[in-house]
């Protein structure tokens, strides 16, 4: 199977049909040298996302703003309030009561990426659905794994 189509039906299937649309037409797929599979897309020298053993995706937030044309992409995302915004950028949890909305596709243990006024700053692994996240005020909603401040390979740590 053609590995791009592959992709492509991977996004329509974990995010909703039509999404992969704003999939960029100048990709570079790199595969496993074991099992020939898809390991990670990479665009313009930056990586897109990365296929899990479990099918799954895990997309970077630069991936995730361009599939955030797509208005069915949306409802698998989070947008939080301006005090949380700096905590999420620098990779912390985002909680259930710094949602201010909270998109109907959301499932555990599925990626969200997190928004502030409409701009990706964060992505992470829901750690409850969307329904529970809007009842609650209490507790962690979204563990992040990838935000906009976190250090990059080669960047040295304090």
């Amino acid at each position: 199977m053609d590995p791009v189509l592959k992709l492509q039906y991977t996004i329509d299937a974990l995010f909703g049909t039509g999404v992969s649309r704003h999939l960029p037409k100048e990709l570079e797929i790199t595969f496993s040298r074991k099992t020939g599979r898809i390991r990670e897309v990479y665009h313009d020298k930056k990586l897109l996302c990365v296929l899990r053993i479990d099918g799954g995706l895990a997309i970077s937030p630069y991936f995730a703003q361009m599939l955030l044309k797509s208005k069915r992409f949306k409802e698998n995302c989070v947008e939080i309030d301006e005090e949380s915004k700096p905590f999420v950028e620098d990779g912390k949890s985002v909680f259930c009561k710094h949602v201010v909305w909270c998109g109907k596709n959301i499932r555990i243990q599925s990626d969200v990426p997190v928004l502030y006024k409409d701009k990706v700053i964060a992505v992470g692994k829901a750690v409850l659905p969307a329904e529970l996240i809007s009842q609650m005020k209490r507790g962690v909603a979204i563990k992040i794994r990838d935000s906009l401040k976190s250090p990059k390979k080669g960047d040295d740590a304090l």
